[in-house]
């Protein structure tokens, strides 16, 4: 079910209203079942994955607090155990093509028999994400950061939870699991809250339909048929496509974290207008934070983070970086953008630690650094670079993009775009709205209060007019893209 469909247009409002009319214990078993139909709507026999990695999550987790900690080895096994089984399906739905396809690749240069394909697999949506989530949980009480719940069904409420169950944020269960063990104790009409839920829901229907799907149409044929066009095209979709992305999974966030808020619950912020970022390692701090968090928490942290060698501090993040980027997608474009970035936060360590000496040898207190608008500029187009390789379909098509950018600098065919004047003209407008919006959070200044100082009838024209916009200028029909959200891929 998409956020941006008549579907969940329906099916929002229904279950806000149940939720609110059943008696107070029975609250977290109903959002339990409209998180299980909202799952199921895609494919009803993939309810079962979840149901795996939420038993073996649970269980792991009750035996894990039951081992009295002195005991490191039987409480390893047992975590290992619950990796062990969720790793495993993730691979098996996941990787398991792509890693039979390089095998046979290795196969065939050796003129061995090839192996055949035993059956197709289809990726559930969302795998990626609530795995995390639900290996998150078990490393939380492996280190007994949190009890144990022992209520099944509202941990599967943790697991599932369908504002955020698709693509994230990947919630930590010291944030969402105590919201929902508190659930059958709140005031739930509360209309500040519910209207600033709304608010937020509305802001990502912006970001989506304003800006994500109709920048999807020129970054779609360009990298389609990359061959018929100029590097000047290439480029312009690149842009784009930084900017289709942030704004597609910006929007599913703030949707997910508005329909949560509605709800009652607070889900963490997952983006900080991370293009006005003055390095990479700062981007990484501002994008996908869910994500990445995880990934400092879980992996990086555990192989020693900073404090080891340098060389070893450099291994670790690649290594990151690496997994990052096969998590992403089973493809080896996946793997090069995150080795791209991996190789970025290695160079800006050393560029960090040069900058120091040379403000050392200059008798500053102070490192030398570029001015800080220069360094938004420079870590936006290593990002952009990266992007390439991200969206390209392959490592042919990233080769191909940049020999078409070489051979043909120029502008070949703008009309190729599919992009009428009207429509660069709603997407350059809304992308300075956008570009507004982020300059007053990034200076801290709530729009939010200052929508909410306005006279009461302004408010209601404002937010009437930003319906209409939507309504009216949004991108909707057949002839685009709007399948689904981008990250619902990994």
């Amino acid at each position: 079910m998409l956020f941006n469909s008549l579907h969940f247009l329906i099916f929002f409002p229904v279950v806000v209203l149940a939720y609110v009319l059943v008696p107070a214990k029975c609250r977290y078993l109903w959002l339990l079942a409209a998180s299980y139909y909202f799952y199921m709507s895609w494919n009803p026999r993939y309810a079962i994955l979840i149901g795996i990695s939420t038993a073996t999550t649970y269980g792991c987790a009750l035996i894990l607090e039951r081992i009295p900690r002195e005991r490191t080895g039987g409480r390893r096994w047992w975590m290992f155990l619950s990796f062990l089984i969720n790793i495993g399906i993730l691979f098996f739905f996941k990787y398991f093509d792509f890693a039979l396809e390089n095998v046979n690749r290795i196969l065939g240069a050796l003129h061995m028999t090839v192996l055949e394909k035993p059956f197709d697999v289809l990726l559930p949506v969302g795998i990626s994400f609530y795995t995390f989530q639900a290996l998150g949980y078990t490393m939380d009480v492996y280190r007994g950061e949190i009890p144990a719940e022992k209520n099944l069904l509202r941990y599967a409420l943790f697991v599932s939870f369908f504002p955020q169950l698709v693509a994230g944020p990947i919630e930590r269960s010291g944030n969402l699991l105590r919201q929902v063990q508190q659930v059958d104790r709140w005031q739930l009409w509360e209309p500040g809250r519910i209207r600033d839920g709304l608010l937020l829901m509305l802001w990502g229907f912006f970001q989506k339909l304003m800006i994500a799907d109709r920048a999807a149409i020129a970054v779609n044929a360009v990298y389609s048929q990359y061959q018929v066009f100029g590097g000047g095209e290439i480029l312009l979709a690149t842009l784009l496509f930084a900017f289709q992305i942030y704004c597609d999974f910006d929007a599913y966030s703030n949707i997910a974290r508005g329909a949560a808020e509605v709800c009652g619950f607070r889900l963490m912020v997952n983006f900080r207008q991370p293009y006005f970022s003055r390095s990479i390692g700062e981007f990484w701090r501002r994008w996908h934070i869910s994500l990445s968090s995880w990934f400092r928490d879980y992996l990086y942290i555990p192989l020693g983070g900073s404090r080891v060698s340098p060389v070893r501090h450099w291994m670790n993040l690649m290594l990151v970086f690496l997994v990052s980027g096969i998590w992403h997608g089973a493809n080896w474009h996946f793997i090069l953008w995150g080795g791209l970035h991996g190789a970025y936060q290695v160079l800006g360590k050393w560029k960090d630690g040069c900058c120091a000496w040379l403000g050392q040898r200059l008798g500053r207190d102070k490192p030398v650094r570029l001015p800080g608008a220069l360094r938004v500029l420079v870590t936006f187009v290593l990002t952009d670079l990266a992007w390439m390789v991200f969206r390209a379909n392959s490592l042919g098509d990233v080769q191909g993009l940049l020999k078409a950018m070489v051979s043909f600098p120029g502008f070949r065919d703008p009309a190729g775009m599919e992009m009428v004047p009207v429509e660069w003209t709603l997407l350059g407008i809304s992308l300075l709205v956008l570009l507004a919006v982020d300059l007053f959070h990034a200076r801290g200044i709530s729009l939010r209060k200052k929508l909410l100082s306005l006279a009461t009838p302004v408010r209601v024209f404002l937010y009437a007019a930003g319906i209409g916009v939507i309504l009216v200028f949004g991108v909707y029909g057949a002839a685009y893209d709007t399948s689904q959200f981008f990250y619902f891929q990994f």
